[in-house]
């Protein structure tokens, strides 16, 4: 026996004596994730007879269930999440759940405020230095809180490598041969694989992520692999990141807070993530109240923070802990990394959802909370909301904007009900018209680089876009707008602007061309075509700032506007322009292969065959 290990044999001990440590009355720490002692926690329960009054606070326990049986207790439990093992015992009232920051749990028991007398962790057993690895989740710190601020009871059992500690400050040490708790996501459906792929395509490349424990955030990871230098900083790290720092995706080059390395708190995955976390220096563990403070991770430039909640209301707030009046999940650690991902430069928040309940029989999107769903991120904190029918941006956004977009992300037969409620309550326009029962189509989206070298982002319009719309309107100069419109007008209608947004992309299309970031884009130019079915040909307009015209806007649309008519087999264009109007001469010429022109004296009709 080496001196190390002779110092700590005597506290070697069964899982039965050592929960005899726990006395009446006692508040008991338990490990996170694959760091939950199931050995010590078995022992507990079986303990007879029973220490009465003692409760057990913990995150997220993983395996107390096991074989798929309901975990069933004895104590009391105090829980900051509410995952699978905990779920049925909230909803019967033998555990409660505590809505709070993982951020403030160190500092709770720091000045006393959560008493922890005994902290139960799963570390491995001291090397030659006499120190024990606290493995793949760093929520030893908080039972080394407990060691520092209360009598500690700290307990072992043999997995992992990590950030360690001391073996004085562990009173017993037991002994477990058992496979280290592994966890997978279950499998999703169509509707939460194309909010994954909206989601990576708001993600850029050399960002920085944090991904929650949703499936669908998850989810997300897979379609990033075309990403290039992504950065990890994140509360928890699963399976997914795995493939990405494989295939190169994840490389942390661009990080500007600990480069090219994978920062978190804890990890849930497979024994084959777990086994490519040891002892590789890729990853750092560090305590939570570090990797979740909005002003750590506000440090990371480009910084993503996905999350996924439940349900969110027209004005934007979010419920992320219930669903119809029962607990799941928890607040975690979304509002910390929320609010840092917002400071970073570049920064991004995005809050994901399902678009209806999983039967599909009611809107995750509603008019109002319902009661008991409670509000986990407030309305003026809400940046992207995604879902199955697209994307949307709310902040700063007013109330009538951000229901209107949210309304044209919900799923279209709740549609015109919300927006009934809307017009009812004052949040949209009495006249706002529903909008189209399509899903936003971001696979229509393009980058065009312009004859000046600039670049803009032509997309589908939406109902959203019509303010935006009478702003370009009265960018034009008077004789923009009698060249576009006809006629001499000083303001564009809000009826007018909707028929150039609000569309169904079936017989009428509207793309219009952004410039800026998502988060700020300004619209530049517009290009629309309304279809005769009888004739199978379309009309065409377009709008273009003064700004940008003569860049190739105009035809960055009318391509657009040409492929996307082409795919629905649309025989071609018409185009009417006054005969002073020789850009758009130009412009409606080249529309086509087979040209007609029409000229009298007050326009001329040009029409293109594809």
């Amino acid at each position: 026996m080496t001196d190390t290990m002779s110092a700590y044999a005597d506290r070697i001990s069964t899982a039965a004596a050592a929960v005899e440590l726990v006395k009446p009355g006692e508040h008991v720490f338990l490990g996170t994730g694959c760091a939950t002692p199931l050995s010590l926690v078995a022992a507990l329960e079986a303990r007879r007879p029973s220490p009465p009054d003692v409760e057990l606070f913990h995150f997220l326990t993983s395996g107390l269930a096991e074989g798929g049986a309901p975990y069933e207790t004895r104590f009391r439990h105090r829980a900051f999440f509410v995952g699978s093992d905990m779920s049925p015992l909230v909803r019967s009232g033998a555990a409660e759940y505590v809505p709070i920051s993982l951020v403030q749990i160190p500092e709770l028991i720091a000045n006393g405020r959560i008493r922890a007398d005994v902290a139960m962790v799963q570390v491995t057993p001291p090397d030659e230095h006499g120190w024990v690895s606290l493995g793949r989740c760093r929520d030893g710190d908080t039972a080394r809180g407990c060691h520092d601020h209360r009598r500690s009871q700290p307990t072992h059992a043999a997995h992992a490598r990590g950030y360690a500690d001391p073996h004085e400050r562990i009173a017993r040490f037991v002994p477990v041969e058992r496979e280290v708790t592994e966890y997978r996501h279950p499998p999703i459906d169509d509707i939460a694989e194309q909010v994954a792929r909206y989601v990576a395509e708001i993600i850029e490349d050399g960002a920085t992520l944090q991904i929650d424990l949703g499936r669908i955030p998850n989810e997300a990871l897979k379609h990033l692999k075309r990403r290039r230098n992504l950065g990890i900083h994140s509360n928890v790290i699963t399976e997914g990141v795995l493939d990405l720092i494989k295939t190169g995706v994840i490389t942390g080059a661009q990080k500007t807070l600990h480069p090219g390395r994978v920062v978190a708190s804890f990890c849930l995955g497979t024994r084959e993530l777990y086994d490519f976390i040891h002892d590789n220096p890729l990853f750092e563990f560090r305590p939570i109240e570090y990797v979740a403070d909005p002003a750590i991770v506000a440090r990371n430039h480009a910084m993503v923070s996905l999350s996924q909640a439940f349900a969110i209301d027209l004005t934007g707030q979010v419920c992320a802990d219930q669903f119809e009046g029962g607990f799941y999940g928890g607040v975690s650690t979304l509002p910390d990394f929320h609010r840092g991902a917002v400071r970073s430069p570049g920064g991004k928040s995005i809050i994901c959802l399902r678009s209806t309940t999983d039967d599909g029989e009611r809107s995750r999107i509603r008019f109002q909370l319902l009661p008991g769903e409670g509000v986990g991120l407030a309305r003026h904190d809400v940046h992207y909301v995604v879902t199955e029918f697209g994307i949307a941006y709310l902040f700063g956004k007013s109330m009538q904007e951000r229901s209107l977009a949210l309304i044209e992300i919900a799923h279209p037969k709740f549609r015109e009900q919300l927006l009934t409620q809307a017009r009812e309550a004052h949040l949209v326009r009495s006249d706002q018209r529903v909008m189209s029962p399509r899903q936003y189509m971001v696979e229509e989206e393009r980058i065009v680089d312009l004859a000046d070298q600039r670049r803009v982002l032509i997309r589908p319009a939406r109902a959203d876009d019509a303010m935006e719309l009478k702003d370009l309107f009265h960018a034009l100069s008077a004789q923009d707008v009698y060249t576009r419109f006809f006629r001499r007008m000083t303001s564009l209608s809000y009826e007018d602007a909707q028929r150039l947004c609000n569309v169904d992309f079936d017989r009428d299309v509207a793309f219009v061309a952004v410039a800026g970031p998502r988060e700020n884009e300004k619209i530049i130019g517009t290009g629309a075509y309304f279809l005769n079915p009888t004739t199978n040909y379309a009309e065409v307009a377009y709008m273009i700032a003064p700004a940008w015209q003569g860049c190739r806007v105009g035809g960055g649309l009318q391509k657009r506007l040409r492929e996307f008519a082409q795919a629905r087999r649309i025989k071609g264009f018409i185009a009417e322009i006054l005969p002073s109007n020789q850009k758009m001469i130009r412009l409606a010429r080249a529309a086509g292969d087979l040209i007609e022109q029409e000229d009298d004296e007050d326009g001329c009709k040009i029409k293109t065959t594809f």
